[in-house]
Formats: structure tokens, C-alpha cells, sequence
């Protein structure tokens, strides 16, 4: 085997994955929380996953066959209560499917061209400024708009450009440093990000936000 300490590097992850999975459980069982507390909580925690992979090296396969798995099993908890913190039976809403499937097309992607960075930054992008604009747009949001019969807050659409706007910058100046284009090639990767993240009928904004925002930044930075 070629990386000695693979089993080691898979145990990290799915310890970490097993930390968020028991802390939503937890939340959604006994704190009595609002499930869609619960869910932000995965949302985030599983996105932060791939600065470990990142960090790690880990194999592309690896995160493959994690998205792969994930997936289906995102599927059967639709129908059966596997996960009811991460996802309601019969609920509408294809979002956790998605999530799965943009993290194994995106390492896929990335990983195969050796810049494993855009992956995480599409990811990022994803669990943390769609988090956070729920959060913010559910509870403080006081101008609201409509989208695809979906309704959104202009509070937080603004907190989605922001939060994409740093985690672009952030994680350009580590790969790059501070250089023009880290600052200014953010900004239309957050906006893309952010027009992406509104259309989110059947939650399919999970799969198209880190695609689109990961691709967009990857095109942007060779063109210039």
C-alpha cells in the first residue's frame, strides 16, 4: 500500500464524521431542539470535512466512496428513520443526497489535477454561507423575497455573498498569497454563489452552489 498510514487518515475522518453525526442525534433526541437545528449542525460539521481530506492527502477513492455511500444512505433515510436529525421521512427536500454527491464530484474533480482547494472552497462555500444565511435569514430576516416559490430574506442572501466572499479570499491567499486576484476574483465567485444558493428548489442548490462556485474560481483563476 503505497500510503502507510491510510487506515489511520480514514479513522480521523470518520471519527470526526461520527462526532457531528452524535452531536445532531443528541440535539435532536434529547435537547429537543428544532430539527432544522439539528440539520445545520451536520450541514456545517460534514462540510469542514474536507479541510481535513485536504490536509490529510487523503486518496481520491476515499472521498469517492464516501460520497457514493453517503448518498445512499441520504436516499434510504427518506423513507426509513436512520438519521431523523439529519433527515425528516418523506421530507421534500433532496439537499443531503446532493451534498454527497457535489463532495465526491468535486474531490473527484480536484484531486485528479492536484488542486484540491477549489474542492474545499466549493464545499465550504456550501456548508458555512448557506448555513449561516438560513440561521440569519430565519431569524432576523425581515425583508423577504421570492424565488422559484422558495422563500428567501434579503438578510440572508447578503450574509451567503459575505460568507462566500471570505471563505474565497481565505482560502486563495493560503494557496496563493495576496495577490490582486485573490481579492477581486472573489467577488464573482461569491455573487455566482450566492444567485445559485436562491434557486433552491428540492434542495438542489446544495449541488449546484459548490459546483458552480468551485468551477467559476478554478476558470477565473486560469483565464487571468
Amino acid at each position: 500500500m503505497k500510503n502507510p498510514h491510510i487506515w489511520l487518515q480514514i479513522s480521523l475522518v470518520g471519527a470526526w464524521l461520527g462526532i457531528i453525526l452524535i452531536l445532531a442525534e443528541t440535539l435532536n433526541r434529547f435537547a429537543k431542539v428544532n430539527p432544522e437545528v439539528s440539520r445545520k449542525v451536520v450541514h456545517v460539521g460534514t462540510g469542514n470535512v474536507i479541510l481535513l481530506a485536504w490536509w490529510l492527502k487523503i486518496p481520491a477513492w476515499i472521498g469517492i466512496t464516501a460520497g457514493i455511500i453517503s448518498g445512499a444512505i441520504a436516499l434510504i433515510s427518506y423513507k426509513l428513520p436512520i438519521l431523523p436529525s439529519v433527515n425528516s421521512v418523506g421530507r421534500k427536500s433532496l439537499g443531503t443526497f446532493f451534498y454527497a454527491v457535489s463532495i465526491g464530484i468535486l474531490i473527484g474533480w480536484f484531486w485528479s489535477i492536484e488542486q484540491p482547494e477549489y474542492a474545499a472552497l466549493g464545499i465550504l462555500i456550501m456548508s458555512w454561507g448557506d448555513g449561516l444565511a438560513a440561521v440569519i435569514g430565519q431569524n432576523f430576516g425581515k425583508h423577504p423575497y421570492q424565488v422559484w416559490g422558495i422563500n428567501k430574506s434579503w438578510e440572508g442572501s447578503l450574509t451567503m455573498c459575505l460568507v462566500s466572499y471570505i471563505i474565497c479570499c481565505l482560502i486563495l491567499l493560503v494557496v496563493q498569497g495576496n495577490i490582486w486576484q485573490t481579492w477581486v476574483l472573489a467577488i464573482p465567485v461569491a455573487l455566482a454563489a450566492t444567485g445559485l444558493e436562491t434557486l433552491s428548489k428540492i434542495g438542489i442548490d446544495n449541488l449546484t452552489v459548490p459546483l458552480g462556485s468551485a468551477a467559476l474560481c478554478f476558470l477565473l483563476n486560469q483565464f487571468f
